[in-house]
């Protein structure tokens, strides 16, 4: 099947897209469909990487499963035969790459976790020695593990703008002590389960970030979790401290599109066939040695 930019799904109420996902309502709870667009910098590429959708989908529902434990998730079904009769006509779009999903109240944080030091966290940690206003060891390299995971909220970008981190106090303002104090343990009990569990399957989860939301009362994890576009993905047997790493991960886009001298900003250059494809590559071997699923 060739690549989804977007769905068109006509007798389907549609309420939303996202930088990747396309979201219908459907009265009692809502379908979302995962395109194969991609970001970077907050801005949505205009070029598909195919199969994308399905990636993020299909690790997202293995993800889930592994943290029932610790949270609440928002699936209510994952198979396109057990979803409301209006969906079944579109059922070879939907396969593979849509969630059944409770409506929940997002919560108006991104959770980001953190157990090695890269990314704006690198950047904010050469700049003042901390990230997030967490004030971390002197002496660190870019790449260095943490000697614990440390919770880097953010806030949540709009289509075109860019998330800004933000401190834990800040989030204590905008949710209340309770509920940020629950969400802080609960994100760092979720990224050290992951990090463990893709250990044995030969993958360093660098950082990771997610979202919660509240369904009558109750925090519950919601959107994605633990993918190639929210987490870096290093391969542990070519991890070395004191440089960037290679990864299954967006960052591959991110260098590609920072060698081009590229503003960040709207319109987004195309990409080339080969970016396309060994981005592709990458995702299909996180979920590949993360779950065991081919494509």
């Amino acid at each position: 099947m060739p690549a989804i930019f977007e769905t068109h799904l006509p007798k389907l109420k549609l309420i939303g897209r996202g930088k990747v996902r396309d979201i219908y309502d459907l009265e009692d709870a809502l379908l979302i469909v995962a395109s194969d667009r991609i970001s970077a910098f907050d801005v949505v590429m205009p070029d598909p990487i195919p199969d994308k959708g399905r990636i993020l989908t299909q690790l997202s529902i293995y993800w889930f499963g592994q943290m029932e434990a610790i949270i609440e998730n928002h699936l209510l079904a994952t198979e396109v035969q057990d979803f409301p009769a209006p969906c079944q006509e579109y059922a070879e779009v939907l396969q593979g790459r849509s969630m059944l999903v409770k409506k929940a109240q997002p919560l108006p944080v991104e959770c980001v976790v953190r157990g090695y030091l890269s990314g704006s966290a690198w950047i904010e940690y050469q700049e003042r020695g901390e990230a997030s206003g967490v004030k971390l060891l002197p002496g660190l390299q870019e790449s260095s593990p943490l000697t614990a995971p440390i919770f880097t909220p953010a806030t949540k970008a709009e289509m075109g703008t860019h998330d800004e981190n933000i401190t834990f106090e800040e989030v204590i303002r905008l949710l209340g002590g309770e509920l940020a104090t629950r969400i802080r343990r609960m994100s760092v009990q979720i990224y050290e389960r992951a990090r463990n569990l893709a250990d044995q399957k030969g993958i360093i989860i660098a950082d990771t970030k997610f979202e919660m939301g509240l369904f009558d009362g109750r925090l519950i994890l919601i959107d994605e979790i633990l993918t190639p576009d929210s987490s870096r993905f290093w391969p542990k047997d070519l991890y070395q401290p004191g440089r960037p790493q290679p990864s299954f991960d967006k960052q591959f886009l991110r260098d590609y599109l920072l060698s081009l001298k590229w503003p960040k900003q709207p319109p987004a250059p195309k990409l080339p066939p080969d970016i396309i494809e060994k981005t592709r590559e990458k995702y299909l071997e996180a979920l590949r040695r993360l779950t065991g699923i081919s494509l």
